[in-house]
């Protein structure tokens, strides 16, 4: 009877041996398999997202030529000498009527071309212009309030 037990206990121990055995090739097998299979598929992916980055920096490059030649185009909103680059975070500030002598108004402009959205911090902007929150303020740099009234 202890013999039973005994071969019972090690065919119990070699079948878990081997069922071990069997997991770790399989495993080993399939992450094998994987890796081929990424490989062979990665020369595609690459040309994939090579093509998605050469559009996207065409759109880029294409947006900010927009940008700066925007004020010669038709239907631009001023008179080209009125406008002044910013960049960021908006295109133009412009002054109509600055180069006749007077400014009529203050004019927020961004440029945009295909699809493009207003970023957040640009609608923010928007946003304050048209709520009203604008100032103005003239700020004297330290060591130069003598300077303007002569003495």
């Amino acid at each position: 009877m202890e013999n039973q037990v005994f071969l019972i206990a090690v065919a119990g121990l070699v079948f878990a041996l081997l069922f071990a055995l069997g997991l770790i090739l399989g495993l080993r097998l399939g992450r094998r398999s994987g890796r081929l299979e990424a490989e062979r598929d990665l020369p595609e992916i690459l040309e994939a997202e090579r093509g998605d980055a050469i559009r996207r920096s065409r759109a880029v490059i294409g947006g900010q030529l927009a940008e700066q030649v925007a004020p010669l185009l038709p239907g631009f909103p001023c008179d080209p000498g009125d406008a002044r680059f910013v960049g960021k975070p908006i295109d133009f500030v412009a002054f109509p009527g600055a180069s006749s002598g007077e400014v009529e108004e203050i004019l927020f402009i961004e440029v945009k071309s295909g699809r493009a959205g207003l970023s957040r911090v640009e609608r923010s902007v928007r946003d304050a212009v048209q709520d009203g929150r604008v100032r103005w303020e003239c700020w004297r740099a330290p060591g130069q309030e003598d300077r303007e009234s002569g003495a």
